[in-house]
């Protein structure tokens, strides 16, 4: 007995694919790039050339979805990290491109450095649901060229897990793949091993950025897995109701579907959705609204009735520091994805509409996410659940404590134990000092700041990289 949730069912599914077509068919979709514009037109699109709008058939969307894999890995550099798309469970990753972060020593809001970059990665490495990294700032420290490298290249080198970051400049491209060959040692273990993926946001409403969309279709010929992260906002760069912006999103990740299985068949992509909502007195992005997280399930069942895998953002909040908006927003933008069974939650250990960085709220999330896994979990019903001998034992007014049944419960972890929250009677937790939640998620990071690297690189690998790097921060700012 499984909890689950849906916002859409059967017809609403296939009612929003049909205006989503409508949307690619009539409206069509901005690529202002003449190689875009040439693939998709030899695949069959109608293409206006002076607006650079191509107009994509139903027939193109059904070969894309067609060609696409429905199931592959994304790999990790410590194999036991290895995520198999579609998963069985909810992994976390962290959100990217954030400008600022909450200093760890200071608790003061500041630009973002390469650093913290850093320290994220470490902190991320130790969470056991987190199996996708996406560097989680940008680094002001580095020239602006070759921020995303710097950000990937400390990520390999802070953190066994998959990375995952964007490529904004087909310059970048050779840094990412020297950096995954240095890695793996072998040039041909690239495509099967997948240690690196690009998150490709798409620009609402129904545009395509150039270089970031050319940059990722030269990245798409070394097959690396590829996140459609459509993001529009309703009332804004999207329609005011829910109905319309998640049709608009949904033909938006459809457009950029089309055009990376035209430019590279084959080639592994998610399905992806950051959706929002807008302030209606300021016109902000809002991320931890209830009406953003109905919009993220629907997008993930749009994903899932394509037979794709998907990730969603989640664990989102407003609010500008950890505190009690962070819990709440975060736990009700978990909950109903993780019961829709998303592969992916990407949101935590970021406050303030995913712009600025909290290490203390990357354990706060964690722990969210593990109590939303052990309510997807639900309730076992089988034979071995039914403690009938126990009951008759115990029979009327007893209690169950001294059943072997019961200490092998407590034991095996037939009852989830959280690591942050306090479950200590008044007097204990008193003698403690009263900790909260945000005390004991620093008292965590301060341990991990404090050690090494736990999975290090090879010291040779750690060079090239660090090499690479420098390279990228002379050439790309050129």
């Amino acid at each position: 007995m499984r909890p689950y949730m849906n916002v859409l069912n059967e017809e609403e599914i296939l009612l929003l694919h049909n205006e989503s077509l409508r949307i690619l068919e009539e409206v069509g979709i901005c690529f202002p790039s003449q190689e875009a514009l040439a693939i998709l037109k030899s695949g069959g699109a109608q293409v206006d050339e002076d607006r650079q709008v191509a107009f994509i058939s139903k027939m193109m969307v059904e070969h894309a979805l067609a060609t696409a894999p429905k199931q592959f890995v994304l790999g990790a550099r410590n194999p036991a990290y290895d995520l198999t798309l579609p998963s069985l469970f909810t992994a976390l990753n962290l959100d990217g491109m954030g400008v600022n972060t909450l200093d760890f020593q200071t608790g003061k809001r500041r630009s973002s450095v390469l650093q913290d970059i850093a320290d994220a990665a470490k902190v991320f490495e130790t969470i056991d649901q987190g199996y996708v990294l996406w560097p989680p700032v940008s680094a002001s420290d580095v020239p602006t060229g070759a921020r995303s490298i710097a950000g990937t290249g400390v990520s390999f080198l802070n953190c066994s897990k998959h990375i995952q970051d964007e490529v904004k400049d087909k310059r970048e491209v050779p840094y990412v793949m020297e950096m995954v060959n240095a890695i793996l040692g072998d040039s041909g273990a690239v495509r099967d091993r997948k240690l690196y993926s690009a998150t490709y946001c798409t620009l609402a409403p129904l545009c395509h950025d150039q270089d970031m969309m050319e940059a990722t279709m030269e990245l798409s010929r070394f097959f690396a897995p590829i996140l459609i992260y459509p993001m529009p906002a309703c009332g804004t760069t999207g329609p005011a109701s829910l109905h319309s912006n998640i049709a608009v999103a949904n033909a938006e990740a459809l457009s950029a579907l089309v055009l990376f299985q035209l430019t590279t068949p084959g080639v592994p992509l998610i399905y992806g959705a950051a959706l929002g909502i807008v302030n209606g007195r300021s016109g902000m992005f809002l991320e931890g609204a209830p009406e953003t997280m109905l919009q993220m399930v629907a997008m993930c069942q749009m994903g899932k009735h394509y037979g794709l895998p998907t990730t969603s953002a989640g664990c989102l909040t407003d609010a500008k520091a950890p505190g009690m908006q962070a819990i709440l927003e975060k736990a009700m933008t978990s909950l109903p994805l993780v019961l829709q069974g998303t592969d992916v939650l990407q949101g935590i250990g970021l406050v303030e509409s995913s712009m600025s960085l909290s290490l203390e709220q990357m354990i706060i999330d964690s722990e969210i996410a593990a109590f939303c896994d052990r309510i997807k979990k639900g309730v076992c019903i089988d034979e071995d659940s039914m403690l009938m001998e126990d009951i008759k034992t115990v029979g009327h007014g007893g209690h169950y404590l001294k059943q072997p049944n019961t200490r092998k419960a407590f034991r095996n972890g037939g009852f989830y134990v959280p690591e942050l929250c306090d479950r200590n009677s008044y007097g204990e937790w008193d003698e403690l000092g009263r900790p909260d939640l945000i005390d004991n998620a620093r008292k965590k990071v301060s341990a991990v700041l404090a050690e090494d690297v736990k999975d290090p690189l090879p010291h040779t690998t750690q060079i090239i990289i660090e090499e690479i790097m420098d390279e990228a921060t002379r050439k790309l700012n050129e």
